[in-house]
């Protein structure tokens, strides 16, 4: 054993190099997130700290989320965090794991809503409470229902609402989609991320994606069961002019752009990510004066 001390430099060129073989994605990234996780640091101070030798413990303790992650295990479960539109949001294997291009998503329903005037939105499929928490935080005013079917995933979004002060604001219902909602209620933007992705396309996924729970990421046969119930279903509770906007498989765009046309929506339309490829959906309630259909 070599008797250098295992400093914060040390030992990310070692698990850099260990990741980059085993093909982890971002591999010096990954290494840097799960060094700052084990000693409580910032990335930036790591880079301070660079000759800092690490204790036994903390060796120890990184080794073990090393050997986590080589396992499948996606990092942000083993940090128990992911940011978010610029907020820390707690996540685990109860939830999908918040991505870049669902702040697009966000965006697009910030725009529906009034920045000094009380507005209503609908989150299906909330998940981790991501989207809902942060329409809320970013409209003062705002109120927003977020829905889920798993009671897991309803918990840890009311945990997220009140750690980041918005529970208030954000009511969090467990049910299948709509079901929940109380009668009567009317929204400015229905916004969803559903489970989009086909049946038969799960078991290729990534080692760390099937880590995520499979309720979250089945869309059934052809990846669309969902997606159907909730363009179909949005429109009983969108104000006139709503937006509905819906996050979607980069190959399903033609096909949802024809569920949103045939269930009336007006200006229907696909848009892509920064990516360029086409992952939102979106279509407007109809005004009275407009022809539905």
């Amino acid at each position: 054993m070599s008797s250098e001390p295992w400093t914060i430099r040390r030992v990310l060129t070692w698990t850099t190099q260990h990741f980059e073989k085993r093909q982890v994605d971002a591999p010096r990234l990954t290494a840097e997130i799960l060094l700052s996780h084990v000693l409580e640091l910032s990335r930036v101070r790591l880079y301070v700290d660079l000759d800092r030798p690490l204790s036994k413990d903390e060796l120890g303790a990184y080794r073990a989320l090393i050997e986590r992650r080589m396992a499948g295990e996606p990092t942000q479960y083993l940090t128990g965090v992911r940011e978010f539109y610029n907020r820390p949001f707690k996540v685990d294997a109860r939830v999908l794991i918040p991505r870049p291009e669902t702040e697009l998503l966000v965006e697009a329903a910030l725009r529906m809503l009034p920045k000094d005037a009380p507005g209503r939105a609908l989150d299906v499929c909330t998940g981790s409470g991501c989207i809902a928490i942060s329409l809320a935080a970013e409209r003062p005013q705002a109120t927003v229902i977020a829905t889920d079917l798993s009671p897991d995933a309803c918990a840890l979004a009311r945990e997220n609402a009140q750690a980041l002060g918005v529970a208030d604001r954000v009511t969090v219902l467990q049910g299948d989609l709509f079901t929940p909602v109380p009668a009567g209620e009317r929204f400015q933007v229905v916004v969803s991320n559903p489970p989009y992705i086909a049946s038969g396309e799960i078991p290729g996924l990534s080692a760390e994606v099937r880590r995520e729970p499979k309720l979250a990421l089945d869309g059934g046969p052809d990846g669309l069961v969902a997606v159907r119930r909730v363009v179909t279903g949005a429109r009983q509770w969108l104000e006139p002019g709503g937006l509905l906007a819906l996050e979607i498989g980069e190959d399903q765009g033609p096909a949802v752009l024809e569920l949103l046309r045939a269930a009336g929506y007006a200006d229907a339309r696909v848009e892509k990510d920064l990516e360029r490829r086409e992952r939102m959906a979106f279509g407007t309630q109809p005004v009275a004066s407009e022809p539905q259909g």
